[in-house]
């Protein structure tokens, strides 16, 4: 297959290390890279981790000078440029214009809606929402939305083949489903830090050896309809349902005021300030390694 790639920072760099990783031809984009060099030395990183995943196809890899020329007869185009609505429209309509007319131009956006984005297309129906969870080149999760049922299927099926775990929202909204949901646990933790209930490396724990464990098990409702015993969530939401609206109404609902945010700066800054970002990182994706090949060989 061959893949446009428009956009290499972080996010984009990773969604090009896997479409080259897995074997795909990749066309790169991004008025900020200097040369061929420069692009395979922003993916370097990640392709170690990949190739422990099994991820050793190769395929070709090209430095485009513009947008037109890496969309040139491809079939997927994966766009991970800045987050500006304006910059977004843009770059789309470019995209709509460039590539042939049954290629999928999809948007790797957290925070946009595909419908503002696409406004000036004349084409929009090819035109999809692809979200990957950070970073793209471990995490299965791809989050997709659009139109037509058709592409989403044929895109189900291209994420589904690099290893993905694609999931469709019937509509869309703000936030897609995991932002939201990572949302509404961050806002709980900004409130216990700030209310002084806990610091932060103790509600990191509290999550990450706790629910978090669970739940990459399981999901929410699994979790919960497990918690029910024989009589599952039906169960679970009858005897215990009104302990979790108690809890719900005193959610917090702090503000990212300067000093809250220098708190949390402070307070993260105290667990973690003994490690680079990047050494960080690097225990992050080596954990989601080990993660993920233990999670293939249960599947086996």
């Amino acid at each position: 297959m061959n893949i446009a790639a428009v956009g290499c920072g972080t996010v984009g760099a990773s969604w090009i290390a896997l479409f080259y990783t897995a074997g795909h031809d990749v066309s790169v984009f991004d008025p900020a890279i200097e040369d061929v060099t420069d692009l395979r030395s922003r993916i370097a990183p990640h392709l170690p981790a990949l190739r422990s995943l099994g991820f050793d196809g190769y395929g070709q890899l090209h430095l485009a000078s513009s947008v037109e020329r890496a969309c040139d007869g491809v079939d997927l185009v994966q766009e991970s440029a800045t987050e500006d609505i304006e910059a977004k429209i843009a770059l789309f309509r470019s995209l709509d214009l460039a590539v042939p007319s049954d290629t999928i131009i999809a948007s790797s956006t957290s925070s946009l809606l595909l419908s503002d984005m696409v406004r000036e297309c004349r084409n929009p129906e090819r035109c999809i929402l692809a979200h990957p969870f950070n970073p793209p080149h471990l995490i299965p999760l791809v989050e997709l939305f659009g139109t037509n049922k058709a592409i989403i299927a044929r895109a189900v099926e291209i994420y589904g083949a690099l290893g993905k775990s694609p999931v469709a929202l019937n509509r869309e909204i703000q936030g897609h489903i995991a932002g939201r949901l990572s949302s509404a646990l961050f806002q709980e933790a900004v409130h216990l830090v700030a209310e002084g209930v806990a610091s932060a490396k103790d509600v990191d724990t509290a999550l990450r050896d706790g629910p978090a464990l669970r739940w990459s098990l399981t999901g929410a409702f699994l979790a919960y309809h497990l918690g029910g015993g024989k009589g599952g969530i039906q169960s679970y939401l009858q005897h215990l349902g009104a302990s979790q609206e108690r809890r719900w109404k005193d959610l917090g609902h702090p503000s990212l005021t300067e000093k809250t945010r220098n708190l949390i700066a402070d307070e993260v800054e105290a667990a973690y300030g003994e490690k680079t970002i990047d050494e960080l990182e690097s225990l992050r994706d080596q954990a989601l390694v080990e993660s993920l090949i233990t999670r293939s060989k249960r599947k086996a």
